[in-house]
């Protein structure tokens, strides 16, 4: 899911996460990651995990691409913006033989896919208790950051969750339902 830590972080549990996504990938079970786990996925992959011009937090659109495994993945969202969540900043490379799905102006990589394998920067799994959660334990750098156009003050992203999160949840639904159907290959 995230983590307030760096993928590129000299953590004892990286290399062995990142073995791991190698492993199931070459095994072809389906792997997921959001925001750090899709940073896992792209190093596991041989993609880089450098810093994001800005840091980006709270509500934003991102664009989804029209190619064929768009619409795959995306349905009727391919090659329109879709409303996510977003608390990151750093982010991913796509990796060899990934195909970029989301991007946004702050963010050319919100997500890839590899075959069945689903890695996002942004989050769709949120629920209003979750922003909730996270205004209140990060909001120092929320508020640190809110001058920039990719940050929301918390009480913005608090407001907002009754606009956004029906529009996400089509969006969550529809990645996870394609993702689901790879696990009964």
């Amino acid at each position: 899911m995230g983590g307030p830590m760096s993928v590129n972080d000299p953590l004892p549990w990286i290399e062995k996460t990142c073995q791991l996504i190698r492993s199931a990938v070459a095994a072809d079970i389906p792997v997921i990651g959001h925001c750090l786990g899709g940073q896992l996925m792209s190093k596991a992959l041989g993609g880089e995990i450098t810093r994001n011009p800005v840091k980006e937090i709270g509500w934003g659109d991102a664009f989804g691409e029209g190619h064929s495994l768009g619409k795959h993945w995306l349905g009727d969202l391919a090659g329109k913006s879709g409303s996510v969540f977003h608390w990151h900043g750093e982010t991913f490379s796509i990796p060899n033989g990934a195909t970029r799905l989301f991007s946004n102006q702050y963010c050319a990589n919100q997500m890839f896919v590899l075959g069945p394998h689903l890695a996002m920067q942004c989050h769709v799994e949120m629920t209003p208790e979750m922003v909730a959660r996270w205004c209140e334990d990060w909001a120092a750098e929320a508020q640190a950051t809110a001058d920039q156009a990719s940050v929301q003050a918390p009480e913005a992203m608090k407001g907002d969750v009754s606009v956004r999160l029906p529009h996400m949840r089509q969006l969550s639904e529809q990645l996870y339902s394609v993702w689901i159907r790879g696990l009964s290959r």
